[in-house]
């Protein structure tokens, strides 16, 4: 997950965390019911896991960054579960997750191949019924330039559907919000 830094910067900021509290996740996740054990993928710097620790009974995050899960544990204590490893190959069983969510992060999975390989993945450690949802951003200039000398493969929202529903998903929701895009699907 190569990151500029002036993109580290942001992910740490307290700014970016207000945004993440106040803005992203209440509208990524509108209408979502994750239930009662939830595997965050990909959390990164851990804006997200703070915000979701709090709204989750059983929080797992689940990050390939080694220093970052560190840091993470650090940040989490014994409020979530923090484990080391790949989305594409997830160290989980099968259907141990009520819900499952990634945010502003499928950009970094460096092929679409590997952004399928964590759709199907996610579906797998899903139970039957479980949501997974999130968001990512849009294409677009500014989306660019921030990702300069980033790992960046854009996830286009209008291919999104299928691709999820390849991977086993059923009642695929897409929702454009300004500079970023929502998706909610469940495993049958």
């Amino acid at each position: 997950m190569p990151m500029n830094r002036f993109h580290q910067w942001c992910c740490r900021s307290a700014s970016w965390a207000r945004k993440v509290e106040r803005d992203l996740l209440p509208w990524a996740l509108d209408g979502v019911d994750l239930g009662p054990d939830v595997l965050e993928i990909g959390p990164g710097y851990g804006a997200t896991t703070r915000v979701l620790r709090r709204r989750v009974p059983g929080l797992t995050a689940l990050e390939i960054d080694p220093v970052l899960a560190g840091r993470l544990r650090g940040l989490a204590g014994s409020s979530a579960r923090i484990v080391d490893g790949d989305g594409t190959a997830m160290p989980f069983e099968e259907a141990g997750f009520s819900g499952a969510v990634c945010f502003t992060m499928l950009h970094h999975v460096p092929s679409p191949r590997e952004q399928d390989r964590l759709f199907a993945e996610a579906c797998r450690v899903l139970r039957p019924g479980g949501v997974f949802a999130g968001s990512d951003g849009l294409d677009g200039r500014v989306f660019r330039l921030i990702h300069l000398f980033d790992t960046c493969v854009i996830v286009d929202p209008d291919t999104l559907p299928g691709r999820l529903e390849a991977a086993g998903f059923t009642d695929v929701a897409i929702g454009l919000g300004t500079g970023s895009f929502r998706f909610s699907a469940r495993k049958p």
